[in-house]
């Protein structure tokens, strides 16, 4: 999950402490193939803390190895991947505490962790998913249904060959894939003008003329994706399964919501115990399309480049009690924007009734609750609105332990750390230009 994949990354810090970094490294199932490896890495005096095996979702190779350790310098880093280069393939460092990837910069704090400072950067993402699209819980209504798991792993094996800058793959959804969506589609829709904020119902009707949305075709990514860059420069990215926190957090730094192209199974098409399809064109995309959510969520995914694990977690739990499960008062009424309410007609009702806790929406707070993950949600938060909610995400991430400011450039899609003059010079210059634009509209009205 750092950079581009099938290269070494060269480490160019001196010192550092010792940080966890992982490396990614593929093997052809020969007898022996692993355990030289392992010598080798073993006879630099390193202990590994985890070793993780896939099988490889290329034909070139049948394995797929991750390894973790505690590095104490650069150099290490550089030791270890030099050796596996001569016994594996397509080595490389996929997570370490800000010493790997392209983009890594001398510049930052030895203990800053890894992250994605270019676009491009993401597409590695899919090497460290915690969980597949294929890998169901025996509670799964799928778990025993060959068919369904073969037919996801399908579809998540095509998330993995996409890169950046590419059109989505299409997926030719089956009819009974069709017909579970068409279920879930017609039962949230009844629901939607009374529960759903105006702006979820402002989107909705758009994503019908011009996505393809309705009960009898599941939409395409790559018809969606474009039309919120469009609306807000948001853009969808196939994902293979659950990312981690970090990783799914920083992906929205640069305006990219990465979304499953899997659907639930067909036996309970009211019910899904992840994400899938549904949940994600029916509730995260119509909010995508609203340029104050979409800026709210970026805020997110901002604070969260470089953030150390616990701020990762207080992050990731403001966006499940906004993004996932946050709820607005419009008017004198409360109505839902979070997409785990607006894909489940159940939870939807259940939000807006007399039966849960409404408390008012202050990040620090926010970020210290507690909440289940197989139960409707016992708290939630009201935001007044996604501008004011994005201005107190702000603040709060004001407060987190970073010792250096992000911008992103939406010009060269990258990330700028903003610590040299000559930066905050060219970052103020471009204000300027904008400042100017805006004198010269308002003197013309």
């Amino acid at each position: 999950m750092s950079s581009t994949p099938g290269h070494l990354h060269k480490c160019t810090d001196a010192t550092f402490t010792p940080v966890k970094t992982t490396i990614h490294f593929s093997i052809a199932d020969k007898v022996g193939a692993l355990d030289e490896c392992l010598a080798a890495i073993k006879a630099m005096n390193i202990s590994l803390s985890r070793i993780e095996s896939r099988p490889s979702k290329t034909a070139d190779w049948d394995y797929d190895f991750f390894v973790d350790f505690d590095a104490t310098s650069a150099e290490q880093v550089n030791a270890v991947s030099k050796s596996l280069e001569k016994l594996a393939k397509q080595v490389h460092v996929v997570g370490t505490g800000g010493v790997s990837g392209a983009a890594a910069s001398a510049e930052l704090p030895d203990s800053t962790p890894w992250f994605p400072r270019k676009m491009v950067d993401l597409d590695t993402f899919a090497d460290k998913v915690l969980e597949m699209g294929e890998e169901l819980d025996a509670d799964h209504p799928g778990a025993k249904d060959a068919v369904y798991r073969a037919r996801r792993a399908e579809i998540t094996n095509i998330a993995k060959q996409y890169k950046t800058g590419q059109p989505i793959p299409h997926i030719e959804y089956t009819l009974i894939e069709t017909e579970t969506w068409a279920t879930v589609f017609n039962k949230l829709i009844t629901m939607f003008p009374s529960h759903a904020c105006r702006e979820h119902q402002y989107v909705f009707p758009l994503l019908i003329q011009n996505c393809g949305y309705g009960p009898n075709s599941i939409p395409q990514l790559d018809g969606v994706s474009k039309f919120l860059k469009d609306c807000t420069g948001f853009t969808l990215r196939p994902v293979m399964g659950l990312l981690t926190s970090r990783d799914f957090l920083n992906g929205l730094a640069f305006r990219v919501f990465h979304s499953t192209q899997y659907i639930r199974h067909h036996s309970k098409p009211l019910y899904t115990p992840e994400p899938d399809v549904c949940h994600e064109l029916l509730g995260h995309v119509p909010l995508f399309a609203n340029p104050d959510f979409a800026d709210f969520s970026q805020e997110i995914g901002l604070a969260s480049l470089g953030a150390s694990d616990n701020d990762i977690e207080r992050l990731a739990t403001i966006y499940w009690f906004t993004v996932e499960f946050g709820i607005c008062r419009q008017g004198d009424q409360l109505r839902a924007y979070g997409a785990g309410l607006l894909s489940s007609f159940g939870e939807l009702e259940y939000c807006l009734s007399d039966k849960p806790e409404i408390r008012p929406f202050e990040p620090a707070k926010v970020a210290a609750q507690k909440y289940p993950i197989t139960e409707y949600q016992p708290v939630y938060f009201v935001a007044e609105s996604f501008k004011d909610a994005q201005m107190r995400v702000r603040e709060f991430a004001n407060s987190l332990a970073r010792p250096f400011s992000v911008r992103y450039n939406a010009y060269t899609e990258s990330i700028e750390i903003l610590d040299s003059k000559e930066k905050l010079v060219r970052y103020a210059q471009s204000i300027k230009s904008d400042m100017l634009t805006l004198v010269d509209a308002l003197q013309k009205m």
